[in-house]
Order: structure tokens, then sequence, then C-alpha cells
């Protein structure tokens, strides 16, 4: 842990020493945090199977999280967010038979507990995996409700004589399915909107609701920190027809509404980031009034074809409406959770045709926004994944060879990553991906504004640079990438934004009212 804390303060140091000395040193400090106690924010999404085996099963594990905490540290995350660890019946944990229980394969409560209690130790929080809209169908629940006369029956929805088994689920998928031997006329057809396995709770039913605010405070007495609300929009979000249904809508916000009072009872500090699959900016705003902060999907869209373009997609001026409208809507609290990718979409280096100039001007612009920026594993390595689901959650690559203590073994490699995508080979190196990352989270900690700033548009800086202005208490910063493979020349105020806080690349300089900035360089300033 010294060793990697140690290199991670020595680029700091670095890249501080090497700032444009162009304006007095005090003029800096306002902007910069005093304390190496400040926070990152950000957070890292972890598989646990594909993250670290400490039994040999080949299986990752509760105590191989706990094994690499210092890791993390070293990374400069604050928090973690554990993708399912209750029992199912698939790889993915995403069908869950038991809601307060740990999956067998990642370990037991005790080994939950104490993994909490080590990354506690660390500053580092436990945001778990919340999947509520559905069960799996081995749930004993779902298995009580296929007899008609169980109090479980109306936990789930069933078709009637009027239901329309053709209909089409909000996933593209068939939204009813049917029990062994069923047929239309004996309602036994079931709603599920992702699978026949993964059968839709009724939130209709006060029992369910109870139940759900129940699940939520039990983990929170074991200590966690808040969850990630898999499949939020889709509590009623059910069919093709409730997709752009406003009544579907005021029903999904009023029960994350309700659940948010629910567990603030036994914490009212717990965070909740809700997985709200829109593609439209204008489409999340309103979920601000109910959670505090949802997955920005649009933006990560924007942000990796943006790199891969090299061309700034109005990045500035999209991310300033959409933010205005997000404090409107959460009456003045504002919470964002950008990303690139997580274990749904390819990974952001195969997206990125395997660029890496790109990667690191996409992580460079994820990492300057205000909220709390989520990090998919492995993508601080470059680590590479494309469909199917599988690929997308391979093992961490940890070891050159592909094979050491720790290294779990459940799937095999496809992307055809080599030795070099390995923290064994990023450790040592002071240019690699990784080690970029670990620079520009350090940044988050150095500069509140980049954590909490109001973020404005910066029209000035050409097509080839994405560029803004972040403000708060502390100081007002300018943030601006090159996101082009050629220098650009970006013209400066007469009064402000002239002295040189951080920069990536050697060869940034602000001379007569102008900065420079190298092919794919990023600078803040002050």
């Amino acid at each position: 842990m010294k060793t990697h804390l140690r290199l991670a303060l020595l680029l700091s140091v670095a890249l501080l020493l090497s700032t444009s000395p162009t304006s007095p040193a005090s003029a800096a400090t306002a902007a910069v945090a005093t304390t190496a106690q400040a926070p990152s924010d950000t957070y890292y999404e972890i598989f646990v199977r594909s993250w670290y085996d400490t039994n040999g099963d080949g299986v990752g594990d509760l105590d191989g999280v706990t094994a690499k905490l210092d890791y993390l540290k070293s990374l400069g995350v604050d928090g973690i967010w554990l993708m399912p660890i209750n029992p199912s019946p698939s790889y993915h944990g995403y069908d869950i038979t038991d809601y307060e229980a740990i999956n067998p394969q990642y370990g037991t409560m005790a080994d939950f507990e104490r993994l909490v209690q080590e990354a506690h130790k660390r500053g580092i929080k436990v945001v778990m995996d919340l999947v509520i809209n559905h069960t799996s169908d081995q749930s004993p629940w779902f298995k009580a409700a296929r007899d008609p006369r169980s109090p479980y029956r109306n936990w789930y929805e069933w078709a009637t004589r009027a239901t329309d088994l053709k209909q089409i689920s909000a996933t593209g998928g068939s939204l009813w399915h049917p029990l062994p031997g069923a047929d239309k006329s004996s309602g036994q057809f079931y709603l599920g909107v992702f699978t026949a396995q993964m059968p839709d709770l009724n939130y209709d039913n006060p029992a369910v609701r109870a139940e759900m605010v129940k699940v939520g405070r039990f983990w929170l007495d074991k200590g966690v920190d808040g969850f990630r609300l898999d499949a939020a929009q889709h509590i009623y979000d059910d069919s093709e027809a409730d997709m752009e249904s406003p009544a579907a809508l005021k029903k999904n916000l009023a029960w994350w509404h309700e659940f948010h009072q629910g567990i603030d009872a036994s914490n009212p500090h717990a965070w909740l980031v809700g997985e709200v699959a829109r593609h439209h900016e204008n489409e999340l705003p309103p979920w601000m009034a109910s959670l505090d902060a949802v997955f920005n999907f649009p933006l990560a869209t924007r942000l990796v074809d943006s790199a891969k373009q090299e061309r700034d997609r109005d990045i500035g001026a999209t991310l300033e409406r959409m933010y205005d409208a997000f404090r409107t809507d959460a009456h003045g609290r504002f919470d964002d959770a950008p990303f690139l990718s997580n274990h749904d979409q390819e990974r952001v280096m195969s997206q990125l045709d395997d660029n890496p100039e790109h990667m690191r001007t996409a992580a460079a612009m994820l990492l300057t926004l205000p909220g709390h920026p989520f990090v998919y594993y492995g993508e601080e390595l470059g680590m590479r994944g494309e469909k199917p689901d599988e690929h997308l959650r391979e093992p961490m690559r940890w070891y050159r060879s592909g094979k050491g203590a720790g290294e779990t073994t459940w799937e095999s490699w496809s992307a055809g990553d080599g030795n070099a995508v390995s923290v064994e080979a990023e450790q040592a190196d002071p240019h690699s991906l990784l080690n970029w990352y670990r620079m520009l989270i350090q940044w988050r900690r150095d500069i509140p504004a980049l954590r909490t700033g109001v973020l404005h548009n910066w029209r000035d800086a050409g097509e080839h640079v994405a560029a803004w202005e972040l403000d708060d208490a502390q100081g007002d910063v300018l943030v601006l990438h090159n996101l082009a493979g050629t220098p650009q020349t970006v013209p400066l105020p007469a009064q402000r934004f002239h002295t040189l806080l951080k920069h990536t690349l050697p060869g940034t300089t602000v001379a007569d009212g102008h900065l420079q900035l190298p092919a794919y360089g990023s600078a803040i300033l002050h």
C-alpha cells in the first residue's frame, strides 16, 4: 500500500512542479484544496466473480475485494459499487432468490461485514446493487405464487382473460411468460420485463413495497452506504407503451420517493443512484426529486463519441442545460453519476477501436466533471470487451502472464489483451493508463471545483477542444481537453484563467493571453 501511495504522490508532485510559473503561486492556492484528505468522489464498479479469488475455486469472492482494498485506495477511489452479491441461480446475480443473504460462492455474511469494516477504515464507501424490480423464478416467493391461493400470488403480476399476451416489453422481448403447461384461459402467465427467469414484482401491492424498504434497511444496518438501484425505471415501465407514459413515470417516481423516505429512517445519509437507461438528457432531471443521482447515459455516449471523433460534441453546453434542470427538479440539490461504460456495454477501449490516446482523453473528460464519476473495473488498465455480456465481465487482469495468486478463472479472456494490459505491468510504468487514472483522480482531491463546481459552457476553445468552467466557493477553474492529434491554441480572457494549475503533457503553456495545448493534452487553469 505504501508503495502505491508513494507513486501516486510522486506523480501529483511532479505535475505541480511542472505547472506554468507565469502567475504567482498564491493565485493558484485559492482553487486548490489544502488537505491531503480531501475526497475524490470517484466510485469503482466491481463484479465480485471476476475480481480476486482467495480460495482457489476460480471464482472471485468478498475476501478478494477486501484483499484488494489497498489497490483501490492507491487508485484514489472513495467508493465501490458491488454488482449483485445475493444468492442467485445465474452467474451475474441479477435474479435473486434471497435478498437478505450472501451468494455462497462469494463467501459469508461475516466476510461481507469484514469487507465493509475494512473499506470504511480506508475511507472507502460501499454501495450495493439492489435488484428489486424482479426476483428469480427460483425465489421461494415466486414458487409459492404459482398457487393462486398463496398469499404471495399478488406479489407478482398475472395475466387475465383480457390481457394481450403478445405485448412487447420495454426491453424489446416478450412481456408475458407462461408457467409450464399454461394456456391463456388458465391465467398462468406472469409479467417479466427482462426474461422469463426474472418475474416482475407487483409494486401496487403494499406488502411488496414494505418488504423492499425492509430489505434496504437490513443492508444499511450491515453498514452499507447506499444502493445502486437496478432497472429503476422499470418498476412501472413495463411495456413498449409505458416507455413514454407520463403515468408510468409518475408511479416510478412516487415509489422511489417512498423508498428513499423509508431507508432515511435507518440512515439519512444513505446514497441512492439509479439505473435510468434513458438516452436523452431531458429525460433524467425528473428523477432527481426522488433519487440522489442517476447514471448519465446520454453523457457517456457524448464523451466517448467526442473522444473518438476528436471533436467536441457540445459537451459543455449540453451539461450546463442538464445540470440547471437537475437543480430545478431537485430543488437546488445536485449530484450526477457520469461514467464511460459499465457491465452491460462494450468496454471503452473497444468502443474507441483500441486507440490509447482516445482512451486517455475520454478518461480525462470523465474525471474532470462534477458529481461522482464511476469507473468500471479494468477500465483503468484499458481492458477490452465486446458482447456477449460474459465477455464484458471477464476476469480482472492482475498479472502479465494472466496467471497468479487470486486470478479468477471462471471465464477465459476473449479480447486478446496482451501482457501489458495488467496491474503488474502498469503499476511500475509512470506513463501507463493506470497511472494516468491515478493522476486524474488525484486532481479531483486537489481541486474542489472538479467535484462540486457549477458548470458553465466555455465557447471560445474551437471544435477540437472540449472546455467548461467550474465555479465554487474556493475559486473558479477552466477545464480544457484537446481531443485532436494536433496542438491547439486557445485564446484566454484578459483578466481570468492565466494560472496553469494542472496539465497532463509537456509543452502545455500559458503566454501572451493564449493557452498552448499539445495533442491530446488536458489542462486546468485558474
